[in-house]
């Protein structure tokens, strides 16, 4: 339902640019504004613009993929040029009340050329910045101790979650975090939700992902939880297109694809590794799917346990985290949030969550939050960072 409302703002926002971009061009000299420079510049921008949902209306083919991933880089755009834009005319707005302004200076010609030449240059840095920031995955080092003992004494998590494969993740982006996966030499690897992006046919190559996902080397193995973009759905720019008349289930080919890449899927339960430690997944709490309609409670979770072992938990989204920690789990490992993905969007992000990005002791259980190896609608990061997780943990 948000793309819904979302889409006349992305309208509007590109009408008011397309107008303001004209006015630029017609003001810079008589050669921008000929109509063989004006009618090109209004083509082109048409095609940017409407590619998003162009792309969504084809079926499944080489043009419709090559739209997708444009409208993806053009979701961002427009973003940045609407804060670029407002924030522009906010500050002409402020200028035009100073008394100490030359009016006739600020309302000239050469003043729109010059400042909307800084307003270009701004949004295509900050739209560059995002795309090649969003392809470069970092590894995020944590330590943290489990007042429990354990035979295995010391061992390594990595942590990924939300890689959202499908029309932005490809091969490329899948090899690089198994090599940064790989190179932390982990124990145990588990992947928190969203391994893809709700459309299976969206993959370039689900063979050669499937190779690559099989490279991961971990002691004890790949388990993962689903998230609530691993579901078939109809998505737009990041948003899903709910049926009221179907269950949120996922595709068969999303769970014959993990077991052929060697991902043990934990649909609300539990394993035992070594003997020595509990790892338990979660469904997804806004779409648990795969006919499970209502997920066990905390209390239900560890009810089942032996609590005096090490209780790991793998949840998509970082919710119940109190109950989580009073029903004696000791580790709480989640994605969902993408640490906001795109400033401003990040300090939004830190009201609606208890813990939006990284470590946070609650009781006496540890939680942490990654920023995801992918991403969703736009294809940039801008205040945040793809990553994976390598937490040390110590037992007593």
């Amino acid at each position: 339902m948000l793309a819904v409302y979302l889409s006349p703002v992305y309208i509007l926002i590109n009408f008011y640019f397309a107008r303001w971009l004209l006015r630029w061009l017609k003001a810079c000299n008589t050669v921008t504004s000929h109509p063989w420079i004006k009618y090109p510049v209004i083509g082109i921008y048409i095609f940017f613009a409407s590619s998003i949902l162009t792309g969504f209306l084809l079926p499944h083919c080489f043009i419709e993929r090559l739209l997708k991933r444009i409208g993806n880089y053009w979701y961002g755009v427009t973003l940045y040029t609407a804060l670029t834009i407002i924030t522009a005319d906010i500050i002409r707005n402020i200028l035009k009340r100073c008394r100490f302004i030359n009016k006739e200076k600020l309302h000239s010609r050469k003043t729109f050329v010059i400042s909307g030449a800084v307003c270009l240059i701004i949004i295509a840095a900050a739209s560059l910045y995002g795309v090649i920031n969003a392809r470069i995955i970092r590894t995020t080092s944590y330590e943290i101790t489990v007042d429990k003992p354990s035979a295995s004494g010391q061992f390594n998590i990595v942590l990924a979650a939300d890689l959202h494969m499908g029309y932005n993740i490809g091969c490329s982006h899948i090899r690089q975090m198994v090599d940064k996966i790989n190179a932390c030499n982990p124990d145990l690897v588990v992947i928190a939700g969203d391994i893809f992006d709700n459309d299976y046919d969206a993959l370039d190559n689900p063979d050669e992902l499937i190779e690559i996902l099989s490279g991961i080397k971990s002691k004890y193995g790949v388990y993962a939880c689903y998230g609530n973009h691993d579901i078939k759905e109809k998505v737009l720019a990041g948003f899903t297109f709910k049926n009221k008349n179907e269950k949120p289930v996922s595709d068969v080919r999303m769970d014959e694809f993990l077991e052929k890449a060697g991902i043990k899927l934990l649909k609300d339960e539990y394993v035992l590794i070594d003997d020595s430690f509990y790892l338990y997944g979660r469904p997804d709490a806004e779409r648990p799917g795969r006919d499970i309609t209502v997920r066990k409670t905390p209390e239900e979770i560890v009810s089942r346990l032996d609590t005096s072992k090490p209780i790991i938990v793998i949840d998509h989204e970082p919710k119940e985290l109190s109950e989580l920690s009073a029903a004696g789990v000791d580790i709480d490992l989640c994605g969902h949030t993408h640490d906001g993905q795109l400033f401003p969007l990040n300090i939004i992000n830190d009201i609606i969550w208890e813990n939006p990005c990284g470590y946070l002791k609650k009781g006496e259980m540890s939680n942490i939050v990654t920023s995801g190896v992918g991403l969703y609608g736009p294809f940039m990061r801008v205040g945040t960072i793809p990553e994976i997780c390598s937490i040390k943990v110590n037992f007593r």
